[in-house]
């Protein structure tokens, strides 16, 4: 009996066998497909054109144009008559230039092959005789060309077919051309455009990673599982967290943008700025001292009132210091860009640093608003939660929750009017109210009262698929819109590099913040440490290598991409290696790709000896 089942079970299956062929037939006629599809033909590869031109570029590609030199020309322009004037038989003639002359006949018909014998020329370099149409031996224009070599005595003989179609009773001419390489080499000027523009490459990739890296850091932790999945608030707490969220911002955006009024007006005051800024800080500085001190003596409800509002003023202050700080940079570095000569791009930095500095500052202080706001109403929230009997509860927690419903069904709402145009306010405004409304109260009436909600793994999952979305689009595409944004140049390459760089560091982050060690992380949460304080003790020390690590990485992977990105208009080398390709000029192309080649390798081999180092 077991002897009947080992047989059994060696002797090969029928089905088996009709199976693997299946999926064998079926693997051939997917590659099959494949072939059709991606129209696989050698046809076009054998033809004789396709071959002249993969050996023409190929060789032009193998001979960068890096130097230049000065000339030694010489160059002998023989008349010709085309055909011979009446009655007229041809001669030899004698046409020289300094030593050199060259020997042709004086006339031909049309297609007849004239044969020049030139003497004297530079031994051992390349003649060009060309056929020059008209009576001016100067032209450019040529409608016949031929090249030869000459020997080692300056000597060649070459043959040049008269057109058949450029019959004239003027004279016209045989210019035979050649030149050689005279003095020391000098950079072309393909080199040092060159040059820029892989400078430009690298400090595009740079800058981008540096971008990349501050926002990614904080937003890593938002996107790592194993520290979003704890966190946990009642429907009361999450529901005014996400109302005051628009009321902040609100509130934010209107004192940023009345600051900013305010410091317009002293704008071009270097003095004033200075001012504002150092009186601005001492104020802050007292503000924050008086506020702890009297926190910490006086528990009053006419003292806690006091120290909000003395608080909200220092905030206004810190805009305001932040604001007149900017101008200060703006002021000094338009002062320095003439004064430094070469060394002018600081002032530049300055300038453009205080730009940005007040050009933000409105949207900052509406997030820092909208955070300080949220997380107040956040915490009442959640003291109501607490001390409300279980069906006051209810109630509360379903106005609360309709309200949130409807606010953010009718933003999204607003958002896609911004896009689509629908303009009607039942669509607009109305449903979106009612299906908001709608889904909040379902939500409080199915959730207890007291119950918590998984908050953090709403912000994880909603952070996640916001990253994801972003990663999966293409740097190049990125730079197409940012080229529409900002205009052609390197800027477009660094906003498009530096949010392709945000959405994969995140990724990167968040999935070595995932790999942490738990001991750490439980052993500070025991100690009754809050979140930020548990992120900064048990977090951060065993991820600083890793991102160290992952950001270099990441500069190596910009310089690479900054070239792709060029081609669509996004500065750097890429944006001169295209123009030169479209131009068919391949010489200055090798250049461009010479360049690419090194520079990635050395950054290849730099990044590697500082993670090395760094890890």
């Amino acid at each position: 009996m077991t002897e009947s089942n080992s047989n059994r079970e060696t002797k090969p299956s029928v089905w088996r066998s009709l199976r693997n062929g299946f999926f064998f037939a079926l693997a051939i006629i997917t590659i099959a497909y494949a072939f059709q599809v991606t129209k696989v033909d050698l046809e076009e590869f054998r033809k004789e054109s396709r071959q002249q031109s993969r050996v023409r570029v190929m060789r032009a590609l193998a001979n960068p144009d890096l130097f230049d030199f000065d000339r030694a020309e010489t160059t002998v322009n023989s008349p010709v008559y085309l055909p011979c004037p009446g009655g007229v038989e041809p001669q030899i003639q004698r046409e020289a230039s300094g030593e050199a002359y060259v020997e042709s006949l004086s006339c031909g018909a049309a297609g007849d092959v004239i044969t020049l014998n030139g003497f004297n020329f530079p031994p051992n370099t390349d003649v060009v005789i060309l056929f020059v149409p008209g009576n001016d031996p100067e032209s450019t224009l040529a409608l016949a060309k031929a090249r030869v070599k000459s020997d080692s005595q300056g000597q060649f003989t070459a043959g040049v077919e008269l057109p058949k179609d450029r019959e004239s009773d003027d004279v016209q001419f045989l210019r035979s051309y050649s030149y050689k390489n005279v003095g020391t080499p000098r950079w072309s000027k393909s080199a040092l455009n060159t040059w820029d523009k892989i400078i430009e490459t690298v400090f595009m990739a740079f800058l981008a990673t540096l971008l990349g890296t501050l926002l990614s850091f904080p937003l890593s932790f938002f996107a790592a599982r194993n520290l979003m999945k704890n966190v946990r608030s009642p429907l009361a707490s999450v529901a005014l967290n996400l109302l005051g969220w628009p009321l902040g911002i609100w509130l934010g955006f209107q004192a940023g943008k009345f600051l900013l009024g305010i410091s317009d007006s002293f704008a071009e005051n270097i003095w004033m700025n200075a001012a504002g800024v150092g009186v601005s800080l001492l104020l802050i500085a007292f503000g924050a001292r008086w506020s702890l001190s009297r926190g910490e003596t006086d528990s009053s409800t006419m003292s806690r009132i006091l120290t909000q509002v003395i608080s909200i003023f220092t905030a206004a202050l810190a805009i305001y210091a932040v604001l007149e700080l900017g101008s200060l940079g703006m002021n000094l570095g338009l002062s320095m860009i003439e004064s430094l000569g070469s060394f002018g791009f600081l002032g530049n930095f300055l300038f453009q640093s205080g730009d940005i500095l007040r050009t933000i500052t409105p949207a900052l202080s509406a997030l820092i608003a909208g955070g300080i706001v949220s997380s107040g109403l956040g915490r009442w929230g959640q003291s109501l939660s607490e001390r409300l009997p279980v069906q006051t509860a209810r109630l509360v927690n379903a106005a609360l929750a309709a309200a949130t419903g409807a606010l953010l069904f009718i933003g999204i709402a607003q958002v896609l009017n911004w896009f689509y145009e629908i303009g009607n306010p039942l669509y607009i405004f109305t449903l979106p109210a009612i299906l908001g409304a709608l889904g909040g109260l379902t939500l409080a009436f199915l959730n207890h009262p007291k119950a918590s909600l998984p908050i953090g793994l709403a912000v994880y999952t909603v952070t996640r698929t916001i990253v994801n979305a972003v990663r999966s689009v293409e740097a190049v595409i990125m730079a197409i819109v940012f080229v529409i944004f900002v205009g052609i140049g390197p800027f477009a390459g660094v906003m498009a590099l530096g949010l392709h760089t945000i959405a994969s560091l995140v990724k990167l982050y968040s999935e070595q913040v995932e790999s942490i060690s738990a001991g750490p992380l439980e052993a500070v949460e025991a100690t009754g440490a809050n979140r930020l304080q548990t992120i900064i003790y048990a977090v951060i020390p065993q991820i600083i290598p890793p991102y160290i690590s992952y950001t270099m990485y990441r500069w190596d992977i910009n310089v690479r991409m900054s070239t792709i990105i060029g081609i669509t208009g996004g500065g750097g080398i890429g944006f001169l290696l295209v123009q030169n390709i479209n131009l068919l000029d391949y010489n200055a192309a090798s250049t461009q790709m010479l360049a690419i080649a090194i520079v990635v390798s050395l950054m290849d081999y730099v990044s590697s000896a500082l993670r090395e180092k760094a890890v």
